[in-house]
């Protein structure tokens, strides 16, 4: 039995396919969501999402936080930003990091862009993690 999972941002589906269960991180903890679920709605914290499929290995997400919406047959990730482990660039996300942490160094900065600045760090160091997760387990080869 599967279960249907689709990751949503406001620039374009991000993926789509029956997975066996979902691994989320929600605003209050990792949820781990199976078929036949009982129907939810909560918020995502900026984590790695999973998406497991028997006999193959699991699928990661980096999520920069948003909704997500369960029903018994059916998971839609509506999240702010999202993106595949393979199509993270570290230095990208090193550099996206580095500039939010200059941004906390700025005097007179707002709570608004406090707040967004630490988000970015956040969603800077997830997107370090997976890549860096990934690195190591699918090390390229250079010629």
């Amino acid at each position: 039995m599967s279960i249907k999972l689709d990751i949503v941002t406001v620039e374009r589906l991000v993926y789509s396919d029956d997975v066996d269960m979902v691994v989320a991180p929600g605003s209050e903890g990792v949820l781990g969501i199976l078929p036949r679920h009982a129907p939810l709605l909560t918020s995502l914290a900026s984590g790695e999402l999973l998406a497991r499929k028997q006999g193959e290995d699991d699928l990661s997400f980096a999520i920069g936080g948003g909704f997500m919406e369960v029903q018994p047959d059916k998971v839609t990730v509506l999240a702010d930003a999202a993106e595949r482990a393979e199509e993270i660039d570290l230095n990208r996300a090193k550099d996206a990091r580095d500039r939010a942490e200059n941004l906390l160094k700025s005097e007179g900065l707002s709570l608004d862009e406090l707040a967004r600045a630490e988000a970015a760090i956040r969603r800077a160091v997830v997107r370090m993690n997976l890549a860096e997760k990934r690195s190591r387990k699918h090390p390229r080869s250079y010629e």
